[in-house]
């Protein structure tokens, strides 16, 4: 089992945050008792309570150790991979990583070329006996560097991957390099996570010092700790599972004949294709077992491995300039001492974004994509320590360090042993900055702290006290507006999400540092044309207590309306976290319950108008971002299009009574010139006010000022 960084002893610090956390549990807790009902508020207390499970040790896929049968792998003549193979002896080991391949074949189309460099054993004789395999004889053994370059000039694929013989590439291991060019365009080579036969790491990336010697960042650590987790870009991978495009292979000459017959050849490759211009990534999602030292054994006085130590010297004064950047031998890699050029930013949400779920994650997705584009390493911290699979998997992708339990026991542990890396720490929501502010003052203290209100928590609950004259939601609205504004205070920047709220709050917070930063969408296209589109829907999640009020009005007031006047149409409610007041909806004429849907897009693109209902809430609208994104007109009420930049008739129909809002999605319904009007407008309004290019300016104000500037 893996195990977490030792902690100190529990603190004045842990129990400090632990009351603060407690007292906001619980006024959040009666508040969601009168907004949610005691089903759903129970539900949800269970779930926050649930255990953290540890991370386990991923099971390694072997082949068996049989005796030798002819056996085929599945490749073929137009692969997309070439994969090259050298083998000198050693036929156990290249038998083993033949069968692995032929036991998992990739999706992708692959061939498979072994350059046989003088073997003596079995190979010349059995290998011939392996379907799918082109095999390349040299006359001599040559070594790594020159069966490699033979092999490479033979490939037809557009991508090289070179792997030793010692390996078993792991499921799906060659589909994640080969997806890793495909999300990374700039990417020149990227390489494996290697991991010993016992399961441990045996290196996540390598680090090169100044005097040209060399570490195997991660070696024996586990391999899901969160240091070595996440695509990022290393100094150089391994030879050992190496991913190239030919044609910038054969650009940079291939391996350098300098380091025949082997060592540094993989090293100095990464160094010509960091100078063309590319990027070198390591890709912990492509696994591969490797029985290191297997064929070259592990003396550094004797053997092939007695070159590792020449080579250093040739590779030292031939990359002299480059090395002069590096860090001096003896310095311990670190991901402070990794990213050391570049700023770190720390986020802090209660939980892992799934964009597929809620508009709030789909913007703090987009806004650490924005910020890895511009050059920070990104740090993301969930505050429930939870690893949530495809969640934490996919910001682990984009290239963000994400933090989960066991690595993390307690955050101010955490905070302590890591905030002095951070020259920004954002986080999320009011309740969760109030905690952790104490802390960050004193574990980042060069760290500048911003306070990402996603949408002011009192304006929206003050909304829905004046729509339900509830006196006690009122007191609470006023509480909470006491809490989020002294978060804003004490804050060095606070966010938000349009203008009408850092308007409101110049007037509430005077001399407060306020910027916005809005939702991030990227134009998805128009979808389908207006004929080939039909019904209405709505999106969005259940957790919200407006989106909950809005479709039950919806359904009760408006809809009706709607069914009279077309009749055919259907209503698709879509989102997560349906309450008992939503399910039962279902029974209502036309209307259809579909829960969550992981994708969201046929029905952005194929439903012919979505509907914003809301009678309350803060901040910018995702589902109306969403739609429009997509060409697809929305028919909202006022509060739903507040601060997003929107004209009634041009860019979307406004419409606050039931009457006229059943009107409104008729007429958008049914009149193809408002339909295509709605169409474009909505498309030039997400283009114009929320693509990334126009945050781009604030969220380097906030998060990347230029040294010497305070940015705001």
């Amino acid at each position: 089992m893996p195990q977490p960084p030792p902690h100190a002893r529990f603190t004045l610090a842990d129990a400090r945050l632990q009351w603060r956390r407690a007292l906001g549990l619980l006024r959040r807790g009666l508040a969601s008792l009168r907004t949610r009902g005691w089903r759903t508020s129970w539900e949800r207390t269970l779930l926050m309570l649930r255990p953290v499970p540890e991370a386990q040790r991923a099971a390694l896929s072997r082949p068996p150790d049989a005796p030798f049968a002819p056996f085929a792998l599945s490749t073929s003549d137009t692969p997309r991979a070439s994969l090259v193979i050298p083998v000198h002896g050693q036929w156990r080991h290249t038998l083993a990583c033949l069968r692995a391949l032929a036991a998992h074949p990739p999706r992708a189309p692959f061939e498979v070329v072994v350059v046989d460099d003088g073997s003596r054993d079995e190979t010349p004789r059995l290998l011939p006996l392996v379907g799918g395999v082109r095999a390349v004889a040299r006359g001599g053994n040559g070594g790594f560097v020159a069966a490699c370059n033979d092999g490479a000039a033979v490939a037809h694929g557009d991508v090289l991957v070179f792997l030793n013989n010692d390996t078993v590439p792991q499921p799906g291991w060659l589909d994640a390099l080969l997806a890793t060019f495909d999300t990374h365009p700039d990417a020149g080579i990227v390489g494996a996570q290697l991991v010993y036969p016992d399961g441990r790491l045996q290196e996540a990336g390598g680090v090169v010092f100044a005097d040209g010697s060399a570490w195997n960042y991660g070696r024996f650590a586990a391999p899901d700790d969160p240091r070595f987790a996440s695509v990022r870009d290393v100094d150089y991978v391994s030879g050992a599972a190496l991913a190239i495009p030919r044609a910038l292979f054969a650009a940079v000459g291939g391996f350098d004949l300098r380091y025949a017959p082997a060592y540094y050849e993989d090293t100095d490759l990464a160094f010509a294709v960091r100078d063309a211009g590319h990027r070198v990534l390591y890709q912990p999602a492509a696994r591969v077992l490797h029985d290191e030292g297997a064929t070259a054994g592990t003396d550094l006085s004797a053997g092939a491995k007695a070159h590792q130590v020449a080579h250093r010297a040739v590779f030292a004064a031939h990359r002299r300039e480059a090395l002069a950047t590096m860090a001096p031998p003896g310095t311990l890699p670190s991901p402070a001492t990794l990213h050391r050029g570049r700023r770190q930013v720390l986020v802090i949400d209660v939980d892992t974004p799934r964009p597929d779920r809620d508009s709030a994650s789909l913007r703090l997705v987009n806004l650490l994509r924005l910020l890895v584009a511009e050059g920070a390493h990104v740090v993301f911290l969930p505050s429930n320590r939870e690893y949530a699979g495809a969640a934490t998997d996919a910001l682990r992708q984009l290239g963000v360090e994400c933090w989960t339990a066991p690595y993390v026991a307690r955050l101010p542990a955490w905070l302590a042993e890591h905030g002095g890396r951070f020259d920004a720490v954002a986080v999320c929501r009011h309740h969760l900055a109030a905690e952790l502010l104490p802390l960050l003052r004193r574990h980042a203290p060069r760290a500048r702290v911003v306070f990402d209100s996603i949408d002011l928590h009192y304006v929206r609950e003050q909304r829905a006290a004046d729509l339900s004259g509830n006196a006690t939601a009122a007191r609470d609205a006023g509480r909470t507006r006491r809490r989020e504004l002294a978060v804003v205070a004490a804050a060095d920047v606070t966010v938000v999400v349009s203008d009408a709220e850092r308007t409101l709050l110049q007037h509430d917070a005077p001399g407060a540092r306020v910027e916005v930063i809005s939702n991030l969408h990227s134009i998805a296209g128009p979808g389908l044309p207006f004929d080939a589109r039909r019904d209405v829907v709505f999106v969005g999640g259940f957790r919200h207590p407006p989106n909950v009020d809005g479709v039950r009005w919806f359904v009760a007031e408006a809809w009706p309306r709607v069914r009279a006047a077309l009749p055919g149409v259907a209503l698709h409610v879509i989102g997560a976290d349906a309450p008992p007041a939503i399910a039962a909806l279902a029974g209502a004429t036309g209307v259809v319950l579909h829960g969550h849907v992981p994708d969201i897009a046929p029905w952005m693109d194929g439903a012919r108008v979505a509907v914003a209902p809301l009678r309350f809430g803060a901040g910018v609208k995702g589902k109306v971002n969403l739609s429009m994104a997509h060409g697809q007109p929305v028919v909202a009420t006022t509060c739903a299009v507040e601060g997003m930049h929107l004209r009634d008739n041009v860019d979307v129909l406004v419409a606050d009574s039931a009457e006229a809002f059943a009107d409104a999605v008729v007429r958008a319904y049914r009149d193809r010139a408002t339909w295509q009007r709605l169409h474009a407008g909505g498309l030039a309004n997400v283009q114009r006010h929320f693509s990334a290019d126009t945050a781009r300016d604030a969220v380097r104000r906030v998060f990347l000022p230029v040294p010497g500037n305070s940015g705001i």
